[in-house]
């Protein structure tokens, strides 16, 4: 494992958390380019009420508006749960280099798990991936969400 992806991954994690507040499912995610963090994202599903806010989708927007365009060029997400089809298919159109990943998703994941846009043959961009990377961290922290929503401890704070 590379450090420096296990070391922006724990990062990733901490982005995650903060989702908590709001009742949102705990993704967190990170754009890194040259060593340094230019976009961070978690769900804001439930606090903005909008589908598409994806921590992926969130960072990536913060990456381009940083560099000041949309191809997102010798960058790195990281991301504490495989993508769906939407947050993959940004990646794609942004046309990010790399993905790394904590935990599949074998329900919705884009990324290998249920298909795989980043590597799709009819798409002209392809994104390479490493999925796995702090895995049992990520599984766990969505884990216990999930735990804690079926009880009906967690708050979902739409105010």
């Amino acid at each position: 494992m590379c450090d420096s992806d296990e070391r922006w991954m724990r990062l990733a994690l901490v982005e995650a958390e903060k989702a908590l507040a709001s009742g949102d499912v705990p993704v967190g995610a990170l754009a890194v380019r040259d060593d340094a963090v230019i976009g961070r994202g978690h769900n804001r599903r439930e606090a903005d009420g909008d589908p598409c806010a994806h921590a992926e989708v969130i960072a990536i927007r913060e990456a381009a508006w940083r560099l000041g365009q949309w191809r997102l060029e010798g960058v790195t997400l990281y991301c504490t749960l495989e993508p769906c089809a939407m947050c993959a298919g940004a990646m794609v159109l942004a046309r990010l280099p790399r993905l790394v990943f904590a935990a599949a998703d074998p329900k919705a994941g884009a990324a290998g798990s249920v298909l795989d846009l980043l590597q799709h043959p009819a798409l002209n961009h392809r994104v390479e991936c490493r999925g796995g990377v702090l895995a049992a961290e990520a599984t766990q922290q969505l884990q216990a969400f999930f735990r804690r929503l079926r009880q009906g401890s967690v708050r979902r704070d739409l105010s």
